[in-house]
């Protein structure tokens, strides 16, 4: 009886390790897609321009919606404009800002290396809802409108299968 109890009892503690583990690395991924803030169009010959003052209140009202959020990491296009929505987010979470190439999306990679994390990516009115696609595997988004600013797609992706949903975030 005492070897029965031992055996429930280590079989218990092994279980319990494994959960603790397997949430550790997490099971589930998250991921949350948004485009650049407003951006300067000033200059139409300028193809990197900054963020306006509204585009800059709106990436800061981005930390404000995600301050419950913790992220593990923050992934940025390399353009002004989507490092500066980003920086908020990254600062608040004390991340240093991933640069991605959209034209180069090597999205079974990205999702490897970024399994069981919060991940926010910052992208443009056409890479956002692309990368989107690509991370449930599906063509369910088109692209945003290019004076639309306030869209979010959150993405999980679980041993289950893959969700989605887009919100608009003003």
């Amino acid at each position: 009886m005492k070897n029965l109890f031992l055996i429930a009892l280590v079989s218990l503690f092994v279980n319990t390790s494994c959960v603790q583990n397997n949430q550790k690395h997490g099971e589930s991924s998250t991921y949350y897609l948004i485009r650049h803030a407003e951006k300067d169009r000033t200059d139409p010959s300028n193809h990197n321009p900054n963020l306006t003052d509204v585009g800059l209140k709106r990436a800061e009202n981005w930390a404000k919606y995600f301050k419950d959020i913790k992220f593990d990491a923050v992934y940025s296009s390399d353009y002004n404009r989507t490092k500066q929505t980003a920086l908020p987010t990254a600062n608040a979470n004390n991340l240093e800002i991933q640069i991605y190439n959209p034209s180069n999306l090597q999205v079974e990679t990205f999702i490897n290396n970024t399994k069981g994390q919060t991940v926010l990516i910052v992208g443009h009115s056409n890479t956002t809802p692309k990368f989107t696609n690509e991370l449930l595997g599906e063509k369910k988004y088109e692209d945003m409108a290019d004076n639309f600013n306030g869209g979010l797609y959150i993405v999980t992706i679980t041993k289950d299968g893959k969700t989605a949903k887009k919100l608009v975030v003003n």
